[in-house]
């Protein structure tokens, strides 16, 4: 059994939110969700909360099957680029300076060992 989940336009650049996915890589879901807590990283918030979500999806899809979250482990998860937001900060002698505000969007699947 798997259900997955899925976060867009998480204002964290992609490349910083791919940090944080390599700490919880093939891990279980209880181990995962403590690293997550207590990584000091600002990404890890929205990837504890969708990978919350894809456990949630799972059980809620499985409803007849009693699900034991041990056995939840993480099968697959990537961040892709999500649309740039393009800004104009303003410089010295009259010039304007591009500001880039990077998104990402972040895909969890999660499955069951059987």
């Amino acid at each position: 059994m798997e259900a997955y989940a899925k976060a867009k336009w998480v204002g964290y650049p992609v490349n910083k939110v791919r940090l944080v996915l390599e700490l919880i890589k093939e891990k279980d879901v209880e181990s995962a969700i403590n690293i997550l807590k207590f990584t000091p990283n600002f990404a890890a918030k929205p990837i504890e909360k969708t990978l919350k979500s894809a456990v949630a999806n799972l059980i809620d899809t499985n409803r007849d099957v009693a699900i034991d979250t041990s056995n939840v482990f993480i099968a697959e998860m990537y961040a892709d680029e999500g649309p740039t937001m393009k800004r104009f900060k303003p410089r010295a002698q009259g010039r304007a300076t591009r500001i880039r505000k990077r998104t990402s969007h972040i895909f969890i699947k999660v499955s069951t060992k059987e």
